[in-house]
């Protein structure tokens, strides 16, 4: 923030220590797929001494993409923590994967995180799904700067990119977006692009000049000087205006020239409050340079404009009974009160743990309380209990480097806590408490998977159930109805990298077979049957009779079972008898295969032998009778339909709402949901809906957001419906 030069202050091959809170920054960083997000971490850690040569660690890997699925991949597909040191201060770097199908790992960022950084391509623009994690950051107060990347192509332009984020971002005050440096170009090459060589910074009004290969400081030349001067008049006002400083307003508009330092000092204020988000500019470092263009500009933002720990409200909390307790405060001193925020497997390690402490101080050998409450949406059963904390470190690539403690405010990685999952609370063990889970999206595209093998079927249980304690964006579901493993994701890339993960970490390996909805039939009319089960093979032999009609309920009715027999016809012992071999026969189908439904079952009458008439013999009479009624009447297949909320942007609703007729839907209603988008409400057969989280993000541009949830089963077409019977008699 005081824009001047500065040598690396970091230290290369020691992990940075912070002492109290107001040493600490957490910052995230938060962008589309491919903005430029990791390569900037990496130019930070180089720019701060933390590493000698971009991304590179000791051992060679990289800082951090360095999970081998992400190597495949060639993108980010987990939340990594990269600690650098500038100047005293410990700024934790939360780098989150761009891609929509891992933003359960954003939105973990975002909770251990103070302030965000959000990347723009120059060469890309701005993603729709980037703005709605603005509008996210914006209703929580988090404090946010924006930089722009990728200078370097051939199509990129600075002051275009700076108004489209202030068109994006600023809102009903465009002001509060502007940039706190502009660009130095220079000479035009073959393609008319000219190259960034430097920044010229509109406070200080001085030259970072990058041209030599390394960040000299230099006075703006002459024709350098009148860029500077309209945009920097423009800063100055709209620092001033979100400081809210009046009395500086109008010593400004009287002519009065205002102190650097003073402007500074209330750009940091505007900045940390979150009512002011400046626009820099970033490029990695040349080769044998030390420091990448706008890295020692963002460093100073970091550790001058964002807000520490202690200036950060804490999640509520409460005892694990419910019962209210008293805010949280990041004391060191404090009570514990810490939370997992993501969870990982070492095939050396084990289980590890990455923890943002909130209150109290965390050391390693000493026992803690795990409460895990109100994550059953996740997957996650409710649990208490105590665990004994393991080694504490900071990563740094696939290093681990000791801590000797970890305090509010500071994030740490805990190794072997065997029952914490991703969400759980740590506190003291005489004083339990449960934090606020934050919100997390659901998992809505349903794959349906099997063992490969018998020795992949002994590990599944296990591996699934420590997949999912990694992932809270992951759901496993046994259905009871078509009796399929169905694992939740959020997109396809989420199912790759999570039975990539079940292969490599866990050594299962599963294959994914069509996913099936739980489909039931009904009768579409009344009919009666006859149930006769007469036998005769030496001793006692099997003898049943009965007559029974059945009538149409209507939908979610069940199965009602009345007897009305008379005279004796059948003996009183046996009617239970019928019913039971009745509910059975309407469990396993009588036309596809599929449960039956919604039906009255009238037992009429009936014949019994004295001697041959058993239990299960009525049994089997029962199962027949009901056969015999579906094989003379027309019999409906159902289907689930789900009652759909979607939400996109105005610009969608035309689209969406014709895709969702395309799949047989009824749109039920429409309303305003915000500045710009508008909500769908439709009902949809399940069928339809197998692959709507991924088209949905298509269509929308990944902007669209959309809920399910079961509403009823009701007829399906009968051109489909005799497509489904053909296809389970082919599969019989």
């Amino acid at each position: 923030m005081s824009e001047k030069s500065s040598t690396n202050p970091g230290a290369a091959g020691r992990a940075p220590a912070a002492d109290r809170p107001t040493s600490l920054r957490n910052v995230v960083l938060v962008g589309h797929s491919g903005s430029g997000k990791t390569t900037l971490v990496e130019a930070l850690a180089l720019a701060s001494g933390a590493v000698n040569r971009a991304g590179r660690v000791e051992d060679g890997g990289c800082l951090s993409d360095y999970d081998e699925i992400e190597h495949r991949q060639q993108r980010s597909v987990q939340l990594s923590l990269v600690p650098v040191d500038w100047g005293g201060i410990k700024i934790n770097l939360l780098d989150t994967p761009g891609y929509a199908d891992f933003v359960g790992e954003l939105r973990a960022g975002l909770r251990a995180a103070d302030a965000a950084l959000f990347v723009v391509s120059a060469a890309d623009g701005v993603a729709g799904a980037t703005r709605m994690v603005w509008d996210e950051c914006a209703a929580v107060g988090m404090p946010r700067a924006l930089v722009v990347t990728h200078l370097e192509a051939a199509r990129s332009d600075f002051d275009e990119m700076t108004e489209r984020c202030r068109e994006t971002f600023g809102g009903e005050d465009p002001d509060a977006v502007l940039p706190l440096y502009l660009p130095l170009y220079g000479t035009p090459g073959a393609d008319g692009h000219a190259p960034v060589k430097g920044l010229i910074g509109l406070l200080s009004q001085r030259v970072f000049d990058h041209s030599s290969g390394e960040r000299v400081e230099r006075a703006p030349t002459e024709d350098e000087l009148p860029l500077i001067e309209q945009a920097r008049n423009r800063l100055i006002e709209g620092i001033i205006a979100e400081s809210e400083d009046e009395s500086l307003m109008d010593r400004y508009l009287g002519g009065e020239e205002i102190d650097i330092k003073t402007l500074i000092g209330d750009l940091e204020t505007a900045v940390a409050r979150g009512t002011f988000h400046p626009v820099l500019a970033a490029a990695p470092a040349g080769d044998g340079a030390k420091q990448g263009l706008g890295t020692v500009e963002l460093l100073e933002l970091i550790t001058g404009g964002f807000p520490t720990p202690a200036e950060r409200e804490a999640p509520a909390v409460t005892g694990i009974d419910g019962a209210p307790c008293e805010a949280l405060t990041c004391d060191p001193d404090g009570p514990l009160a810490a939370e997992v925020v993501k969870t990982s497997s070492d095939p050396y390690v084990g289980r590890v743990s990455l923890v943002r402490v909130f209150s109290g101080t965390l050391r390693p050998d000493e026992t803690v309380h795990v409460s895990g409450h109100g994550l059953e949406d996740r997957g996650h059963e409710d649990h208490d209990v105590d665990e004994r904390i393991g080694a504490l470190s900071a990563p740094f690539g696939k290093q681990q480097r000791p801590l000797s403690r970890a305090i509010a405010g500071d994030l740490a990685c805990v190794a072997k806590l065997t029952r914490a999952e991703t969400g759980d609370t740590l506190s003291d063990k005489d004083a339990p408490l449960l934090m606020e889970p934050w919100t997390m999206p659901d998992p809505l595209l349903p794959i349906a998977i099997e063992a490969h093998s018998k020795a992949d079927e002994d590990k599944l249980s296990l591996g699934l159930s420590r997949l999912v304690a990694e992932d809270p964006t992951l759901r496993l579901e046994h259905h009871p109805d078509t009796h399929q493993m169905v694992l939740w994701c959020l997109g396809e890339a989420h199912v790759d990298v999570a039975l990539e993960r079940l292969r490599s970490r866990y050594g299962v390996q599963v294959d994914t077979v069509p996913h099936k909805v739980a489909l039931r039939e009904t009768f579409g009319e009344a009919a009666s049957g006859r149930g006769r089960h007469v036998k005769q093979s030496g001793g006692h032999g099997q003898f049943a009779i009965c007559e029974i009609t059945v009538e149409p309920l209507p939908g979610g009715s069940g199965i009602e079972f009345v007897d009305k027999v008379v005279g004796g016809a059948v003996p009183r012992q046996f009617i239970p008898s019928v019913e039971k071999g009745v509910r059975a026969q309407a469990a396993r189908g009588v036309a596809a295969g599929y449960p039956l439904v919604d039906i009255r079952v009238t037992l009429l009458d009936g014949k019994a032998h004295s001697v041959d008439s058993s239990d299960a013999a009525f049994q089997k009479s029962g199962a027949l009778a009901l056969r015999e009624a579906a094989a003379g009447a027309r019999i409906d297949l159902l289907e689930p339909v789900a009652e759909v909320t979607v939400l996109i942007p105005d610009d969608f609703v035309g689209p969406v709402m014709s895709d969702l007729s395309g799949r047989r839907g009824r749109v039920v209603g429409t309303e305003q949901s915000g500045a710009g988008r508008t909500l769908v409400r439709a009902e949809v057969p399940e069928i339809e809906l197998g692959r709507y989280a991924v088209d949905l993000r298509s269509l929308s541009h990944g902007t669209g957001r959309f809920t399910r949830s079961y509403a009823r089963h009701e007829p399906m077409p009968p051109q489909l419906a005799e497509k489904m019977r053909e296809e389970a008699a082919n599969g019989a």
